[in-house]
């Protein structure tokens, strides 16, 4: 199972709030209610994240076995 807790850490160790990504950096709101409830997001849209957050694919998804 994907899990998207490492960008909600990320979010707050870099002090960016959901409001930023969506009226500011123009994310799909969409998109984050996606992945607070655990959904698909596709890679571009991760890419796109990675890029907005300056960060690596590792803070914002992780693989938990289940």
């Amino acid at each position: 199972m994907i899990s998207y807790r490492p960008f909600y850490e990320t979010l707050f160790r870099k002090g960016i709030t959901e409001y930023n990504l969506i009226f500011k950096q123009g994310f799909s709101a969409n998109t984050l209610h996606r992945m607070k409830k655990g959904e698909a997001i596709s890679t571009k849209t991760l890419d796109s994240l990675c890029y907005a957050l300056d960060c690596g694919v590792e803070e914002i998804i992780e693989f938990v076995k289940e």
